[in-house]
């Protein structure tokens, strides 16, 4: 099954960087190496299993936009499902950018009208923290507005934190499918095992896929963080010619375990009952793969 995801945005947003963090297993510091996007690169990337993410990454120079909407609106806009719109926090020509967006927006609605629509406002990290709020509010006021009647959802991102990880979680968990049945089924192992949350990662990306808890936890960005953490730990095992595969993680009021649930996730249960041992939600875990690989080959 392949899905149709459109990365735009103006020269220089960065799209590419962004993209090759999350797809492409670089850091941070690295994606300063990289150069423009050069017209429309393609790439087919695997994700759970029989779903394939069908990535437009569309260079943002003014000639290449203005040739997208002028002579390539049919081939670019056509069958997309989702469109993820990138815009540069710090860019000087705001109007510029609305312009293109609203011209991106035109193409969408007249050729993929039901496309899911993700505005990211990008290197919030090079604002000062006390102006994040504000001025992410205003700009996502504002093309709302000019988004009517099209439904988008925004998010404020940094290559530097886990915000991106945050945004791009929420973007492919809308492309999978029967996902309501696979979280139906992880609220059943949560409860089943006794545990405070299961996390279910997707296994290359580490991007969430879904998740069930059975308490209340305070910090709502724990999953995006986990996924920066586990996914640099697992790129050092790379460099070191290791693989991860498992870990277990003791803290004075819970235990965490993160292991490979199927082919293509891994799965993190957190626990703190102190009567439950260790090798009991091992053997949980175990007896679960299964079941959701099984689960996997049928969506």
């Amino acid at each position: 099954m392949k899905k149709k995801v459109l990365l735009m945005g103006k020269s220089g947003s960065g799209k590419t960087s962004m993209r090759s963090i999350i797809f492409s297993n670089y850091i941070a510091r690295d994606t300063r190496r990289l150069g423009a996007t050069i017209d429309v690169e393609h790439s087919n990337v695997k994700f759970l299993g029989n779903l394939v993410l069908n990535l437009w990454d569309c260079g943002g120079q003014e000639a290449f936009m203005e040739n997208y909407f002028a002579s390539q609106k049919d081939r670019i806009f056509k069958n997309v499902e989702v469109l993820i719109y990138v815009f540069d926090v710090e860019s000087r020509d705001w109007g510029s950018d609305l312009h293109y967006y609203q011209s991106c927006l035109d193409a969408i609605r007249a050729n993929s009208k039901d496309a899911r629509i993700f505005c990211l406002i990008h290197k919030m990290d090079l604002l000062p923290e006390q102006q994040r709020d504000q001025i992410f509010d205003d700009r996502i006021r504002e093309l709302r507005g000019r988004s009517e009647p099209l439904q988008i959802q925004g998010f404020r991102t940094s290559i530097w934190d886990e915000t991106l990880y945050a945004a791009w979680s929420q973007i492919v968990h809308c492309l999978i499918p029967n996902i309501r049945t696979l979280e139906s089924h992880l609220e059943y192992f949560c409860r089943t095992c006794d545990a405070d949350e299961v996390v279910l990662f997707e296994r290359t990306t580490f991007l969430v896929i879904a998740n069930a808890a059975t308490v209340n936890h305070q910090d709502l960005h724990r999953f995006e963080k986990i996924s920066n953490i586990i996914k640099q730990f697992n790129l050092g095992c790379s460099r070191s010619q290791t693989r991860f595969k498992s870990m277990e993680i003791r803290g004075s009021s819970f235990t965490a375990f993160i292991d490979v649930l199927t082919n293509n996730t891994y799965a993190m249960v957190v626990m703190s009952d102190p009567n439950i041992q260790s090798a009991a939600t091992l053997l949980n875990i175990a007896a679960a793969k299964k079941h959701f690989e099984k689960l996997e080959a049928t969506r």
